[in-house]
């Protein structure tokens, strides 16, 4: 697998747990907005490429400290190796949760078959009809709904979530969402925060007031189990 870093501690990445994130290079998508530019390309490695073995040596060494390691990019799916490493991670005892932006759903599945994931999360980028301009790229919009309907009923921790960019996401645009993630156990409305990004014009771009985002969270919240503002 190609890796474009680590992150050796972190509190919020999964739910409740101490975890480690590791980065994958790569992705299908290349959303303007993408806080995580560098990770796009396999060739455009500006982040300190790491190793697996150098991965997994750290968390040999933080057995017990550590309870979980997150995985994330990138998109992970798009590596044909990802499940032989998180074999590996759950060999070692640690919980695995696993970042996605749907377009796999047969890996998200395998996944799953073979209990080597704890916790899923998937960026749901909009609704379904805007999705291709949204990314920037070519969707199977099957793959989107499938992937959804996958995780809803995984029986596994899970959550939603989307970044919202004003310019791009209408909030009929962004019921539309709810309504496509309607029964989940949690959705979060993400805030788009222009610190970094794949199109340097979106360094300029803003996101919803907070009472904008409460009143969108309140006709949401009925759709699911949990909605939340972050």
């Amino acid at each position: 697998m190609f890796f474009g870093g680590m992150q050796k501690f972190s509190l919020i990445d999964y739910p409740g747990r101490p975890c480690a994130i590791v980065f994958t290079m790569g992705c299908n998508f290349k959303c303007p907005y993408c806080h995580n530019p560098e990770l796009i390309s396999l060739t455009k490695k500006t982040f300190v490429v790491v190793s697996e073995q150098e991965i997994l040596r750290f968390l040999e060494s933080r057995k017990g400290k550590i309870d979980a390691v997150s995985i994330t990019g990138g998109e992970p799916t798009l590596h044909d190796d990802l499940l032989d490493f998180m074999f590996k991670l759950k060999t070692m005892g640690f919980l695995i949760k696993l970042d996605s932006n749907g377009t796999r759903p047969l890996v998200l599945q395998e996944a799953l078959d073979k209990k080597l994931v704890d916790c899923l999360a998937m960026d749901v980028k909009a609704p379904l009809a805007k999705y291709n301009s949204i990314v920037a790229s070519p969707v199977v919009l099957e793959d989107i709904k499938k992937s959804i309907d996958l995780i809803k009923n995984s029986g596994i921790d899970y959550e939603f979530r989307t970044t919202i960019v004003k310019s791009l996401l209408s909030k009929e645009d962004i019921l539309e969402i709810g309504d496509l993630v309607s029964g989940a156990r949690r959705y979060y409305l993400q805030k788009f925060v222009p610190t970094k990004t794949y199109d340097s014009t979106f360094l300029t771009q803003t996101t919803y007031s907070d009472e904008e985002f409460e009143t969108l969270r309140k006709e949401i919240a009925p759709k699911v189990q949990y909605c939340k503002v972050r």
